[in-house]
């Protein structure tokens, strides 16, 4: 019967494409020669009809057949059966293939070569499986997500109340009603699954004072955490999360807050802040100023800042070329729920060419392009690696940094800023996921078939430490 079924979908299966780069560079193990390793009355079916065999059967079915003899076993165990298994999942095969190839052994990451051959699926399938849910909670400088690692996005978003820079006395207590709020929110005890939370990019620097405060606010998160009797914290670099996200280790991420604009430079999952970190003194609130400035010239009246900010995040855009933009009809319409239609006309793309030209909204300070070209040049100059193809991905996060062209538009100036012996191979990405891009960073890690072991300290470890400290 179940050959029947075979035969009838076998080859619409086979070209079905779900093959991807990566899964075609994994082979199919060869069967045993020995006649002691028979298939039985399957001896004679192509290698192929036996794969679309076992990809009609259910794991734990394809784990029993294992076990019936070796020919079976060396067929069922195969990376292509589990590959497919695995695409069957709700995350996308290629994001599953970089988290197990890539960030299996935790932080700080080691240089992996390929490891597809040496990796089996099989187990990573199983793992996976019994890996706990965890609780994500990225705090970002406008907006905190938080949700489910099992889910595919975050199951809540909130203001942030909390400013995780400031880290005087009474960051403790705050830091508690912040985690205790979102713990009430999910209607979730703390006690019961990991956390894994984003670090904010703060302290910029890589002085002492710099290095001080960024280790003393990460104690205080894993105080709190651990006092709320969280059984273990995974707490990762915002913009390291982003670029996990991106399916990469090694890049530069522009992250667009709500202050300030951070350029990274990050090697191997580790931010370089001895290279160089820069930052520009502006961030996504002047973006928003500067199109209520715009619209009040224009006597668009609108009720408050909310309503701002969603016409920049629904109208407006970046131009690949301004001076040819203003000569074009941009007009476009929107409504906004509560107060009825806007229209914008060259204010949608006026907002944006601040990161690039910022004296259009009256600022002293270094364009976007300029300060992502510095750091590249710092990091060429730094000589870290044999070649310099890790710091020629720039990766995008943060709200703003959604906005419609500005990853083609930065491309564009950095290829024509920068020297042709860097700028060859530079390549922008906007944000991955949008405005949840750390967040799904975090999910990679949340979901490892390692997880929680190299990503996290538990209450012990960490308490060990601090008397260790002391």
């Amino acid at each position: 019967m179940i050959l029947r079924k075979v035969w009838g979908s076998v080859w619409n299966r086979s070209n079905s494409g779900k093959d991807s780069a990566s899964q075609r560079s994994i082979q199919v193990p060869l069967l045993p020669s020995s006649s002691s390793s028979s298939l039985g009355a399957f001896d004679q079916l192509p290698m192929d009809i036996l794969i679309q065999i076992l990809m009609l059967m259910e794991p734990r079915d394809a784990v029993k057949l294992s076990l019936a003899c070796k020919a079976w076993k060396c067929l069922a165990s195969g990376n292509r059966l589990w590959i497919f298994y695995l695409q069957c999942s709700q995350d996308s095969w290629d994001s599953i293939f970089f988290a197990e190839t890539s960030l299996r052994s935790g932080y700080p990451l080691r240089m992996i070569s390929s490891q597809s051959g040496e990796l089996s699926f099989m187990r990573i399938y199983g793992q996976r499986a019994q890996v706990p849910g965890s609780i994500i909670i990225d705090g970002g400088s406008g907006y905190c997500k938080f949700g489910w690692s099992k889910y595919a996005s975050p199951s809540g978003r909130s203001a942030t109340f909390l400013e995780f820079g400031n880290i005087e006395s009474p960051i403790y207590a705050r830091l508690q009603q912040f985690f205790a709020t979102i713990f009430t929110r999910m209607q979730v005890k703390p006690s019961m699954q990991p956390i894994v939370v984003s670090l904010p990019l703060c302290h910029f620097d890589d002085t002492e004072s710099a290095k001080a405060s960024r280790r003393q606010l990460k104690t205080a998160i894993l105080n709190v955490l651990f006092d709320m009797n969280v059984p273990a914290v995974c707490a990762v670099n915002q913009a390291v999360l982003a670029l996990y996200a991106a399916r990469r280790t090694s890049g530069i991420v522009v992250n667009i807050g709500f202050q300030v604009i951070t350029i990274l430079p990050i090697l191997n999952g580790k931010v370089m802040r001895q290279v160089g970190v820069e930052v520009i003194g502006f961030g996504a609130l002047k973006l928003t100023g500067f199109l209520k400035e715009k619209m009040q010239e224009n006597n668009v009246a609108f009720q408050s800042l909310y309503t701002v900010r969603t016409l920049k995040e629904k109208l407006c855009y970046v131009a690949l070329d301004y001076k040819a933009e203003l000569s074009r009809d941009t007009q476009a319409s929107v409504e906004v729920a509560g107060e009825g239609w806007f229209t914008l006309s060259k204010e949608r793309f006026q907002t944006g060419e601040i990161l690039f030209q910022p004296r259009l909204a009256g600022m002293r300070a270094m364009s976007l392009q300029q300060a992502v070209a510095l750091c590249m040049d710092h990091c060429d100059a730094a000589g870290l690696t044999g070649d310099d193809s890790w710091f020629k991905t720039v990766v995008l996060a943060g709200g703003s940094a959604c906005l419609p062209g500005l990853a083609e538009r930065l491309e564009r100036e950095l290829h024509d800023d920068l020297p042709a012996s860097i700028c060859n191979g530079v390549r922008v990405i906007p944000p991955p996921c949008g405005v949840d891009t750390a967040w799904h960073g975090a999910k990679l890690i949340s979901n490892l078939s390692t997880f929680p072991g190299p990503w996290c300290i538990t209450r012990k470890q960490f308490r060990r430490k601090s008397r260790l400290l002391w």
